[in-house]
């Protein structure tokens, strides 16, 4: 584009955001602690299921002191359901720097935000022109698509030199001033008119500035590689109970769920699988209930054992359900097993709750799913 075009493309774009823009309540106020937080929550999660988590969350922290000042349990409790667990760590870490580092004044500069712990380029782009109306560049999943079809690219999108192309089109687009209500226009536009399948090209405001419209491209544009298949895989999640007490470890770093609670739980061949206890199932329910004074076969007490200090007892009961994890399919079994807490010595991380005490953990989906479970038995 060439200045004059440039100037067009912008009054175009503000133009309908000032008609058209979406009212959510992230952008009630200039507020960079608010705006910080939804763009964290809305990284992998849709607008209508971040909603509530941010209305919870602001409820409980309103800024960055209380956040700096809670227990990251409580943080990653509030956070449980949103998955991507290390956004809430990083979310507290980011908290403590700006309050220790920063005397609680959320930095404007886009350099200096990308310093902070789970700030990328697009967060820091973000915060620098909401809340400032700096002009600083974005490209997240709304804008890379209308990107991509606004210079009908035919490269794959996330290529390094696509990625590169892109940040250099947003940069030479993005206003001196109003820069935070252009780039919140370009993101309702990608995501209401130019979506991924079937966009609403008549709608557009931006359709004479196109290249893929002008082509015929919208559908072919953007450009990716074929989606990773999705593997099948199975875990075994072993739950010791020892008078209506049970048995948890915190995850550790490095692993998926880091910082949360969690029941025992390992992957298993299928092999493995073959070896487990046969189970009944009782009329429709989803729980299973193996006959008494089974045993779990020796692979699974060994793993037991090493990730928590204690041989499991018999089966008093098990279920199993389904979930999906970027790009597996999981089958997860879970045994209940009676446990004694005077038999062995309890790994570090590992801890005995009571039922009651289960609703305040921060726990993973499927551990919420078990700990639901076991309240029903």
């Amino acid at each position: 584009m060439d200045a004059a075009d440039k100037r067009r493309f912008r009054s175009a774009v503000l133009k309908w955001y000032d008609q058209h823009g979406r009212k959510l309540p992230w952008r009630e106020s200039a507020d960079p602690y608010r705006i910080w937080l939804s763009e964290v929550m809305l990284q992998q999660t849709t607008v209508a299921a971040v909603v509530p988590y941010f209305e919870r969350f602001t409820s409980r922290f309103p800024n960055v002191e209380s956040l700096a000042a809670a227990d990251v349990d409580e943080v990653l409790r509030l956070w449980e359901g949103l998955g991507y667990y290390s956004r809430a760590r990083n979310l507290h870490k980011a908290a403590q720097a700006i309050t220790g580092e920063h005397a609680a004044e959320f930095p404007s500069d886009v350099d200096v935000l990308r310093t902070l712990p789970g700030i990328g380029r697009y967060t820091a782009g973000a915060i620098a022109s909401f809340a400032f109306d700096q002009p600083a560049a974005i490209v997240e999943a709304n804008t890379e698509r209308l990107y991509a079809r606004l210079l009908a690219l035919r490269d794959d999108v996330r290529a390094t030199a696509s990625q590169k192309l892109l940040w250099q089109f947003a940069e030479e687009l993005v206003p001196e001033k109003r820069a935070g209500d252009f780039n919140q226009a370009l993101m309702d536009i990608g995501s209401k008119l130019c979506r991924p399948v079937d966009p609403d090209c008549e709608s557009c405001p931006l359709q004479k500035f196109c290249g893929a419209f002008q082509q015929g491209l919208q559908k072919e544009v953007p450009v990716r590689k074929p989606a990773i298949a999705i593997t099948a895989i199975a875990e075994l999640a072993v739950v010791l109970m020892d008078r209506e007490r049970f048995l948890l470890r915190r995850r550790t770093e490095g692993e998926r769920w880091a910082g949360m609670w969690d029941f025992v739980r390992f992957e298993i061949s299928a092999e493995e699988s073959s070896t487990l206890p046969l189970v009944q199932k009782r009329g429709r329910s989803k729980s299973l209930f193996s006959p008494e004074g089974l045993e779990l076969p020796e692979f699974a007490v060994q793993k037991t054992q090493s990730q928590i200090g204690l041989k499991p007892g018999p089966v008093v009961a098990s279920t199993e359900f389904s979930y999906s994890v970027t790009r597996y399919k999981v089958q997860l079994i879970c045994f209940a097993c009676s446990a004694h807490r005077a038999r062995g010595k309890l790994s570090d991380g590992v801890q005995w709750f009571s039922l009651d005490e289960l609703p305040e953990l921060p726990l993973s989906m499927t551990g919420r799913r078990i700990a639901d479970w076991l309240k029903t038995r």
